[in-house]
């Protein structure tokens, strides 16, 4: 393994000993490089998993896939939306990535949120470009909607996943994984921060996930997606970061978005 090697995030680069993306020769070893194939998601929600067959994140309706391999009925690539590499089910794909000229913005309707079609007009749809302003606010129309690891959409979710399709509603960045979350904005101390900030447990010990992501509700609540309540839930604080402390997370750390 090369120095450039151990940087790259095995979760977001498609590469392993045998293959790796055309985009990578040169920069990580491989016994060949291929170009990668555009598809897209044709089912409401399939699940991306690793090699292990453990669910690291899902695609949602419209959402690209950049396919690599192709083994029988499952195919490997990466996510394009946002940069999750794993195996999705070939039957949930089909050739070709248009662009999108609306989302679903409603967390009601038969697709998830954030879903992308071609349509542009509809009751549950916005255009393209027009978002939400508060991620708070429509992490908030999610309440109750249970806990599922691996999930991110409107139907079932965790708790990264919560945080991503909030920022997605709003057209912000949002990567996948709370490690990645942590990185976002800017930090503020724990006693400036407010409402709409990002609060992130770190772990070092958790798969791919690294740690445990919320908005922060008020000086004293957060807003998140818990396997401790098995849902979307609102949450004194205190309490979650006693839980979190309990089980080896690390203190919190307070973003600005």
């Amino acid at each position: 393994m090369t120095a450039t090697d151990a940087i790259l995030d095995p979760r977001t680069t498609l590469a392993r000993a045998d293959l790796a993306e055309l985009g990578l020769e040169g920069i990580v070893r491989a016994g060949a490089y291929r170009p990668l194939a555009a598809m897209r998601c044709t089912a409401p929600v399939s699940d991306i998993r690793d090699d292990a067959g453990v669910v690291v994140d899902q695609l949602i309706f419209g959402e690209a896939f950049d396919v690599l391999e192709q083994q029988q009925d499952r195919a490997w690539g990466r996510a394009r939306r946002d940069g999750v590499v794993g195996w999705v089910a070939r039957s949930a794909l089909v050739e070709g990535a248009p662009l999108a000229r609306a989302r679903v913005a409603s967390v009601t309707a038969a697709l998830p949120l954030n879903a992308l079609v071609v349509e542009e007009a509809g009751a549950d749809l916005a255009p393209v470009g027009r978002f939400e302003t508060d991620p708070v606010a429509v992490a908030e129309r999610l309440l109750g909607v249970p806990h599922e690891p691996g999930a991110r959409t409107s139907k079932s979710t965790d708790c990264c996943g919560l945080v991503q399709q909030a920022l997605y509603a709003c057209g912000r960045a949002a990567p996948r994984y709370a490690d990645q979350q942590a990185e976002l904005g800017r930090a503020v101390a724990r006693e400036d921060a407010r409402r709409g900030d990002l609060v992130v447990w770190p772990h070092a010990d958790l798969g791919p996930w690294n740690g445990h992501s919320a908005f922060l509700l008020d000086d004293g609540r957060v807003l998140h997606a818990t396997g401790h309540h098995g849902a979307v839930v609102i949450e004194a604080l205190a309490e979650a970061e006693a839980r979190y402390a309990a089980d080896g997370f690390e203190g919190p750390v307070f973003r600005r978005l």
